[in-house]
């Protein structure tokens, strides 16, 4: 899993800045100058590709910050100045202007100030989003279940079964599958957020992302036990393991039941509205993620908008204003600062700029980083 790990981050500067978080914090912490800021409740690793569309619990798509797996009680500023420093090596990557980059990560910084300043937490759903991510919502929202069902499964005449042709399904061992699909069975029973009236057909080890890479993660094929609801569905159930951060940061942490129970708690405190069926489950001492997959889920491809300036902009003022959301939706909850002393932060002009050129210039170590990640992993097979 590791050598497959380093395989996806050789791809591009960009993929490697995804799969590195934890070294983007040991720098960062060890910076001597860097802006401090309020304490609050950051998702930990917000970049381009981790805001994306789902359905929510309410039967709405959103578009919203979509990874918690680092979340952890922190200075806002380490959380904004990942997202800067993502748009500097993903604009590279993509093989736009410097000076682009440098305006869209200035009107990042402006978006974000100006959304704690007023103290209003906003969301981005269909009916409230303009341009192009209302067009995004809108085509996501017409999806239904049977494309994601159509992609991982297969149709034989007796039975359906989840897809081993597809590259990002691994077969498992009889005895972990059966393990796996009674525990799986036994949560549906008792997890109040679990769709209770389903079945378990049948489960494999996923492939997902790039810094989940390596850790267990399984797609379940779900069925309806009556004719309540949809007849199949996906489940996905994903490792929770500690912050990348937890080392980095000093801030005192609550004590949390468990490492899914973090990341689930604070995804529910930080979204407007969370995924339907967000939960939790333990299976040999570990903690795990559980959560419906959607056909609704996506991102919005960057590449895309390569040569669409206004598109982008419009893209990039929406993820400051969310993530300013997030932190003060969330804000005087276990150690996190008030709501009003993120609104006085806001309206500070004093520390934008050393956040701004500390993204600047860390875009570029992240590229020497890379260049010689790509030195050392051409050593290997890939």
């Amino acid at each position: 899993m590791t050598l497959l790990k380093f395989d996806l981050m050789r791809q591009n500067v960009f993929r490697f800045f995804r799969g590195c978080c934890h070294l983007f914090y040991e720098d960062l912490a060890k910076s001597g100058n860097f802006p401090t800021g309020p304490v609050a409740w950051i998702s930990g690793d917000p970049h381009l590709e981790n805001f994306g569309s789902f359905r929510a619990d309410n039967d709405q798509v959103y578009f919203d910050l979509n990874d918690f797996d680092e979340a952890i009680l922190a200075p806002v500023t380490w959380e904004i100045v990942r997202l800067a420093c993502s748009v500097y090596v993903g604009f590279q990557s993509l093989h736009i202007s410097a000076a682009k980059a440098e305006k869209m990560v200035r009107l990042l910084l402006k978006s974000y100030t100006e959304t704690l300043a007023a103290g209003r937490a906003d969301y981005v759903e269909k009916a409230t989003a303009q341009g192009i991510i209302c067009d995004f919502l809108e085509r996501v929202g017409r999806r239904k279940r049977k494309r994601i069902l159509r992609k991982r499964t297969t149709f034989g005449k007796r039975k359906v079964q989840l897809l081993l042709a597809n590259p990002k399904h691994i077969k498992l061992g009889k005895k972990v599958k059966d393990e796996l699909c009674s525990e799986v069975q036994s949560w549906l029973k008792v997890d109040e957020s679990s769709p209770y009236n389903y079945l378990v057909r049948d489960v494999l080890f996923r492939l997902a992302g790039t810094g989940s890479v390596g850790l267990e993660r399984y797609v379940f094929l779900l069925k309806t036990s009556n004719a309540v609801g949809p007849k199949y569905m996906l489940l996905d159930m994903k490792e929770a393991t500690r912050s990348s951060l937890s080392e980095y940061v000093a801030c005192q942490q609550p004590q949390w039941p468990s490492e899914a129970e973090r990341v689930v708690t604070l995804q529910k405190r930080m979204q407007n509205r969370c995924p339907a069926l967000l939960s939790v489950m333990k299976y040999k001492g570990k903690s795990f993620i559980m959560q419906e997959m959607q056909p609704t889920k996506d991102n919005i491809n960057f590449t895309l908008l390569k040569d669409r300036y206004r598109d982008m902009y419009s893209v990039i003022d929406k993820m400051a204003v969310l993530t300013a959301s997030a932190h003060i939706r969330s804000s005087g909850q276990d150690g996190a600062c008030s709501t009003d002393e993120l609104k006085g932060f806001g309206k500070r002009n004093d520390w934008q700029d050393g956040v701004i050129g500390y993204a600047r210039e860390y875009a570029e170590i992240i590229k020497g980083y890379y260049n010689d990640f790509q030195g050392e992993f051409g050593e290997y097979p890939a």
